[in-house]
């Protein structure tokens, strides 16, 4: 029976061969409706990210061949169209690559000449450097970092500072305040007293890892024109130092607990600055 009148033999086998035919029509629909959400899916990571992440693959790629002897130092590197070509991606990307590891110290590049190899990368690891921390969402990343290894150290800081390294911190410190009056030192100045910190917490490692951080660890060496942009560059000095005096009052104080929590405030406060600069800036 279909739909109250009955099917002869014909009726039967043609009603199977229709319905045959709609279920695999439904089911090529179906597979071709997966493979179109799985693009979709693809292409909502936005154009930025997925530029960034060409980038950086490139960077990759080059810094592979240098350290496989394929590009040596002094060799040119192909012209932007060749790489273009070659690699399959925009003359956007080639550029974004090829400044990164300019500021990477990896190539130079001679206008009207060309990009030559400049010095061997160094091998592949743990790796913080000017190729690695290009966008805001790089410095959120490291501040995320930061907060992992700081907020301890400003603890452990409290509880062993010797008077020695209690000095040299407030000596950092007083030159943090003089920052603002002293254009181009706030951001060195900056650093030296995070650097005193991990000093006067006596763990080499901390230590360590502070020198090779920089003055990268700083979001103004980045972001200076995004900060300087959302208030007056002295008031948005003046909060960040009062941040700092609580840390160091802390850590003089000897309250482990107050230290953590000081430099905690500090540096998520710097994350949520950030990430509302980025959302200004991404309207």
């Amino acid at each position: 029976m279909f739909h109250g009148k009955v099917i002869g033999p014909f009726g039967v086998a043609e009603y199977n061969r229709t319905r045959n035919v709609f279920c695999a029509g439904i089911a090529a629909y179906t597979r071709v409706s997966d493979r179109t959400e799985a693009a979709m899916s693809d292409n909502a990571l936005s154009p930025q990210k997925n530029h960034r992440r060409l980038a950086e693959t490139l960077v990759d790629r080059f810094a592979q061949r240098m350290r496989d002897g394929v590009l040596v130092r002094g060799e040119k590197l192909p012209s932007e169209i060749h790489i273009m070509e070659a690699e399959g991606v925009s003359r956007t990307v080639v550029r974004d690559a090829l400044s990164r590891m300019q500021a990477a110290g990896l190539v130079e590049t001679r206008h009207g000449v060309g990009t030559f190899v400049l010095d061997m990368p160094p091998p592949e690891g743990f790796s913080v450097g000017p190729a690695t921390i290009a966008t805001v969402a790089d410095v959120l990343n490291l501040l995320e970092f930061r907060l992992s290894l700081e907020v301890e150290a400003a603890g452990l800081a409290a509880q062993r500072r010797s008077p020695e390294a209690l000095l040299e911190l407030k000596r950092a410190f007083d030159a943090l305040l003089e920052g603002p009056q002293k254009s181009g030192t706030t951001i060195n100045a900056d650093f030296q007293f995070h650097l005193k910190i991990a000093k006067a917490s006596g763990n080499a490692y901390l230590i360590d890892i502070m020198k090779h951080l920089g003055t990268k660890l700083i979001p103004r060496t980045r972001m200076n024109s995004a900060y300087t942009g959302q208030s007056d560059r002295n008031a948005y000095l003046a909060g960040i130092n009062a941040e700092h005096r609580q840390i160091y009052n802390a850590i003089a104080e000897g309250n482990v607990d107050a230290a953590r929590a000081a430099m905690y405030l500090h540096l998520n406060g710097s994350r949520m600055r950030l990430r509302r600069t980025q959302a200004l800036y991404s309207d």
